[in-house]
């Protein structure tokens, strides 16, 4: 059997880069950071109904139901084990004193607050230096790359969403918990524990912007740079450790 001609191959090839440059065309975004916008607000209103019929509900219980001395407990817990991988990031990225202020934090709290139940540091005025390890790609140079929306989880980047495996996959929680039930219910508490954190400001928020995806997108990439940006003194200009 004789090969196809070669203007063939053109031809498909041809026409397969028209699809493409077609369906880039029909995605244009109005940020060039956000050159998927039409697939995140997709993905992003298929959150907000996640939102909206479960995780939301059971936030407002557990805040409503839970006693805050517990509620405080399981945030500080948490927030421990955040800083021990805080703690590597910082020094991943050199930052002497906040390396060392973080692994502090975690000594005081783990020793003095019963593996952290209790938030002993910040009383003696040690503060939380929050890092993550796309904090730290960033840090060395690594553009975020477009924005995305990622379902379930929310706004991120592409180096973000890299970055989102490394914490995820050296998260203590996951790695040292070996009985399903109570990693998986751990888990969920966690995730509902921070849901409650922000219960009243969704409802702020609906009333400050006019367009709610581009104010969080906006504000998700200004905080990000602002994270991994290099001043001169190698000072960070924090992140809240989402």
């Amino acid at each position: 059997m004789s090969s196809p001609p070669a203007h063939r191959y053109g031809r498909i090839a041809t026409l397969f880069l028209t699809v493409v440059l077609t369906a880039c065309a029909s995605t244009k975004a109005s940020n060039p950071q956000d050159p998927f916008e039409s697939t995140n607000r997709r993905i992003d209103e298929f959150n907000e109904k996640v939102d909206e019929k479960v995780l939301r509900p059971v936030a407002v219980g557990y805040k409503n139901h839970v006693p805050s001395f517990l509620r405080t407990g399981v945030n500080n817990f948490f927030g421990n084990l955040r800083d021990i991988w805080s703690t590597v990031n910082n020094g991943l990225q050199a930052k002497p004193m906040e390396t060392a202020e973080t692994g502090l934090r975690v000594a005081v709290n783990t020793v003095f607050g019963i593996y952290g139940l209790f938030d002993v540091a910040t009383l003696a005025g040690i503060q939380r230096q929050n890092a993550d390890f796309g904090q730290t790609m960033g840090y060395w140079g690594m553009p975020p790359g477009p924005y995305v929306v990622l379902p379930l989880l929310g706004p991120s980047t592409v180096r973000d969403t890299a970055g989102w495996t490394v914490d995820n996959y050296y998260d203590l929680w996951r790695t040292e918990v070996h009985s399903l039930g109570l990693r998986y219910g751990g888990t969920a508490l966690r995730l509902v524990d921070k849901r409650a954190g922000f219960v009243g400001m969704d409802a702020s928020l609906n009333q400050v912007a006019l367009d709610k995806y581009s104010f969080v997108r906006d504000a998700y990439l200004q905080r990000r740079l602002a994270a991994t940006r290099r001043k001169t003194d190698d000072k960070d200009d924090g992140d809240d450790g989402l």
